[in-house]
């Protein structure tokens, strides 16, 4: 572990390859979880005026699923989370084919919202949990993200690289860069 500013940094994002292979895993982060997916404070509130832009590319079980419960839920640990369809995949997923995408995404590629998705999902399979005095930045190793450990260890590319305009997002230019510099430091150890 190392801290940069707030943040305390599992080495894993420095030493694990990750990249997405969408087309081998399906886009099953979006429909696997124990809940739906984290949300920022502010990420609420959008998510509340932006429904009826994102809502058009939407499954029938995905407004069915917003609409009784809200854009945001709160799960069982109290955070604010997207809901879930029959509390398996996030109510915002569509399937294109067979692989399971965000509407939220969608809709902001289309350009009809400034939103991209919420922050979470865009560092997956990064967590962040928040203590006191700081956050702790991990890697989670799920199995479903096989072939993203495979395609990013042949592609070599860490965790950090493979994140780093949503790590950019959620912390700043300046910490990635502290991020940069902590990592070639902790690679250049490990080749000594």
């Amino acid at each position: 572990m190392l801290q940069i500013d707030q943040t305390i940094i599992s080495l894993d994002l420095f030493e694990e390859k990750f990249a997405c292979d969408l087309p081998k895993c399906k886009g099953m982060c979006c429909f696997f979880g124990d809940s739906g997916a984290p949300l920022e404070p502010g990420e609420v509130n959008i998510l509340n005026n932006i429904y009826l832009k994102v809502k058009p590319y939407l499954r029938k079980e995905g407004i069915k699923a917003i609409e009784k419960s809200g854009p945001a839920i709160i799960d069982d640990d109290g955070d604010h989370v997207t809901p879930l369809i029959d509390d398996k995949e996030c109510a915002y997923t569509y399937l294109e084919g067979d692989i399971y995408k965000c509407a939220i995404e969608r809709a902001f590629i289309e350009k009809k919202t400034g939103f991209r998705k919420p922050v979470s999902c865009c560092i997956f399979p990064v967590r962040v949990k928040k203590y006191n005095d700081f956050e702790g930045i991990n890697y989670e190793k799920w199995d479903i993200c096989k072939p993203a450990r495979e395609l990013g260890a042949k592609l070599n590319i860490p965790v950090y690289r493979f994140l780093k305009d949503p790590l950019k997002r959620k912390y700043g230019k300046k910490w990635y860069k502290k991020l940069e510099i902590a990592a070639d430091e902790v690679l250049k150890k490990r080749t000594d």
